[in-house]
């Protein structure tokens, strides 16, 4: 049944390094535990105008063995791998969209029938979903979903090897804390871009990147995790180069600790086998950092 209340989705996306599929399991947090495996098939919507990509919406029909599920997401609010944002989902028959649903959701670009009319398959994801589920504390749980397959939009597909941190809960606090231990042994870094943005900058061979100032340190960091995201799915060196001056332009700042950081995490991009624990733990330290410096309100 659809529940056309507006639900709040919040996970941290981490993009994994080599060995994060044997060490992961091994951490102290998940060893002995059992992970629950499941086939995944994602197929994305859209109409040939765009008319959903343009508002930032995403609609996908998953199937996870015998069941199809309908969802949808807004883009709501990402940094440095952290997205808070709307998301509904309910259960369907079989693999038609339930255009009926989207109308009642509120949303302004589902109120016109002729773009209901309109939406077609776009891309598809694809791939197998390890799951562990932790409790926190009392109040607070988290999955933990380690994703691998592809991503494929018409005739372009990239590998999708990351790790979700979904909270269920209220206190987002508590899934940075469980990303720090994770990056003690597993090679990860934080991720800004979904995989139906992904997707999208696949199919138009473009990969948008946020630009950056020295007075908003924030964006330069989401800057260079973006491009670090960009240069995973394009292979290109540039946005390595990218990245590294995002960095580098932060050594100027009058925070001596975020320079520090900064100027370390630069470094480390200098390096061929980059991705590994210490990145991850540097770059989650630096999130950490801006968000106790950010201005209240």
């Amino acid at each position: 049944m659809l529940n056309t209340d507006s639900p709040r989705e919040i996970e941290l996306k981490l993009a994994l390094g080599p060995e994060a599929e044997r060490l992961l399991p091994a951490h102290p947090r998940l060893a002995g535990r059992t992970a629950r495996i499941h086939q995944l098939t994602n197929t994305y919507f859209d109409t040939p105008d765009r008319d959903l990509e343009q508002a930032r919406v995403a609609l996908r029909l998953r199937r996870d063995g015998d069941r199809v599920v309908q969802t949808v997401k807004t883009a709501g609010q990402g940094h440095g791998g952290l997205h808070a944002r709307g998301e509904w989902e309910w259960p369907l028959d079989g693999e038609t969209l339930d255009t009926d649903g989207l109308a009642r959701l509120g949303l302004p670009v589902f109120e016109q029938a002729s773009v209901r009319e309109a939406l077609v398959p776009v891309y598809r994801t694809d791939f197998e979903r390890r799951t562990w589920q932790l409790s926190l504390d009392a109040d607070n749980s988290v999955e933990v979903a380690f994703d691998r397959g592809e991503i494929l939009a018409g005739e372009h597909r990239t590998p999708i090897y990351e790790l979700e941190l979904e909270l269920h809960g209220s206190d987002p606090a508590l899934l940075w804390q469980l990303a720090e231990a994770l990056a003690e042994s597993v090679p990860l870094r934080p991720a800004n871009t979904s995989k139906a943005e992904r997707a999208v900058a696949l199919r138009e061979q473009r990969w948008p990147l946020p630009e950056c100032a020295l007075d908003t340190p924030d964006h330069c960091v989401e800057r260079a995790f973006t491009a670090l995201d960009a240069w995973h799915d394009t292979g290109e060196t540039r946005y390595l180069f990218t990245a590294r001056r995002a960095f580098d332009s932060l050594t100027r700042h009058d925070d001596p600790i975020l320079t520090g950081l900064a100027a370390r995490l630069a470094d480390r991009l200098n390096r061929p086998a980059w991705l590994d624990s210490t990145f991850g733990t540097l770059s989650l330290t630096l999130l950490a950092h801006l968000r106790q410096t950010a201005p209240a309100g």
